[in-house]
């Protein structure tokens, strides 16, 4: 069975005769704040009553913290490294553009 991913190219080193490709997983993620996590969290802990107490001291508490992104995903890396002719193959594609990898077992 093939999983086919978009990755996006991240970095590319061409030292004449190789082409070394660094991509990452194209894939969108929404920075979540520390904060948000947390407040999230506290709230699948509690029953109703018990929230709507502790939601404003917790809200509180955590206003005054500096917000921190946390991103939520954890993307999968790959490093290609083939023949120059072959890159010039796939059209010489450069850092920003998305390559689609067939992975199979």
């Amino acid at each position: 069975m093939a999983d086919i991913t978009k990755y996006r190219i991240h970095q590319i080193v061409d030292n004449g005769t190789i082409v070394q490709i660094s991509l990452a997983e194209d894939v969108q993620t929404e920075p979540i704040s520390q904060k948000q996590m947390i407040l999230d969290s506290v709230a699948k802990k509690l029953d109703p009553e018990l929230k709507e107490q502790v939601q404003p001291l917790l809200e509180a508490i955590l206003g005054a913290q500096p917000t921190v992104k946390i991103k939520t995903y954890d993307q999968t890396t790959i490093s290609i490294t083939m023949p120059k002719v072959r890159y010039e193959r796939l059209g010489r594609p450069q850092v920003g553009d998305v390559l689609e990898i067939t992975l199979r077992k």
